[in-house]
């Protein structure tokens, strides 16, 4: 430290700033605690509305309409000089500790530990939550439709390598309603062990997404070193501890939960990467003011169905956000939409789309309305 910065009027000026730090903590603090008793006479009155009536069904004590509502305050009256995306995680995780008081919400989601989707999880849901692994979509459905948890996280869609099929295939046999979405940007790190020798790397770890979302930087750096594909980027990580020769592909939170080194970061050929995750439960979601809706659409098969399907969303102005087809389980070569757009079911354009739609088709079943993604 100089004689400047040691100087008594630098101290007392130190000794002001840390006095009001204080102050401002002690603020925080008690506002902290009065939100969260507001929010247990909040589950008081829920519970008492339930008695009353003479319902046995459990309290919903998670509203995403309401919990994007509260975000998306926090965020339009931030004046910084945190960025808005920091307050509203802020905000969050007093939202999942709030909450926790009554019920900490189970989260299901696809593993193991370490991964994006755990990621996707604590984000969406903050770190109150208790969150589960599993090592297939098709479990995560199961757990939330047997009633086990609360909600499942599953990934959906990369922006550089597209759809995850095998969440929309569980769909097509599923009842569960789409809650809400996350979307998460995707840093992808090499990464290595403690036994490593990084000039003699010959073999490279991770699963076959990251792999392909790297595939230009391992091209360039690794051109001669084995890809290898394995079920997860966690699974990668956890490989490395035995072999002095390998690396894996993975994010932070791996490297973290396994003790490894970032050889090289942010590797991946995209610098916008990113994967979208949905919530699934079973709960309709209210409209929180700026939502999307999910359905998927069996068309006959028959000339101009495509234009029949479409041509809804257009007269009425509604925007697509995504459309894909998968095979029909009912047959070959019959195919089924999965369409994604902005608006809630009970809006009434969304609802005349629908209804014009539901006319042509073969089969319309709407997969939820939900917030759109807020952080």
């Amino acid at each position: 430290m100089s004689e400047q910065e040691n100087t008594p009027a630098n101290e007392a000026q130190l000794s002001q700033l840390r006095n009001e730090i204080d102050r401002i903590d002690n603020e925080i603090c008690q506002l902290i605690s009065e939100r969260a008793r507001c929010a247990q006479s909040v589950a008081d009155v829920k519970k008492a509305a339930l008695e009353a009536a003479g319902s046995t069904d459990p309290v919903v004590y998670y509203r995403p309409e309401r919990e994007a509502n509260v975000l998306r305050k926090a965020m339009s009256m931030n004046n910084g000089p945190l960025d808005d995306e920091e307050m509203a995680r802020l905000f969050r995780e007093i939202m999942s500790a709030c909450l926790a008081l009554e019920e900490p919400t189970k989260v299901a989601y696809l593993g193991p530990e370490g991964t994006f989707t755990q990621q996707a999880a604590l984000k969406h849901f903050g770190h109150s939550a208790v969150a589960m692994p599993f090592s297939a979509i098709d479990e995560v459905f199961r757990e939330v439709e047997a009633g086990a948890v609360n909600y499942g996280v599953v990934p959906v869609e990369n922006s550089t390598e597209g759809v995850v099929n095998h969440t929309l295939d569980n769909f097509m046999g599923s009842n569960l309603q789409i809650c809400g979405e996350v979307e998460l940007r995707i840093h992808q790190h090499l990464l290595v062990s403690d036994v490593t020798k990084t000039d003699s790397i010959t073999r490279i770890y991770s699963h076959s997404q990251s792999l392909a979302q790297c595939r230009k930087w391992l091209d360039a750096h690794y051109p001669n070193a084995e890809r290898v594909a394995v079920s997860s980027n966690a699974d990668a990580a956890k490989r490395l501890k035995g072999e002095w020769n390998a690396a894996a592909i993975a994010g932070q939170m791996a490297a973290d939960l396994y003790d490894l080194k970032v050889h090289a970061e942010k590797i991946e050929d995209q610098p916008d990467n990113s994967t979208r995750f949905l919530i699934i439960g079973t709960q309709k979601v209210l409209a929180s003011g700026k939502d999307k809706t999910s359905v998927v659409v069996a068309m006959r098969n028959e000339p101009g169905a495509l234009h029949d399907l479409l041509q809804p969303f257009h007269v009425y102005g509604i925007d697509l956000t995504r459309v894909e087809t998968r095979p029909a389980a009912s047959g070959t070569w019959n195919y089924v939409f999965f369409i994604d757009f902005s608006g809630h079911i009970e809006d009434a354009i969304v609802k005349k789309a629908l209804d014009e739609v539901g006319a042509k088709a073969a089969d319309l079943r709407v997969l939820g309305s939900y917030p759109e993604a807020v952080l």
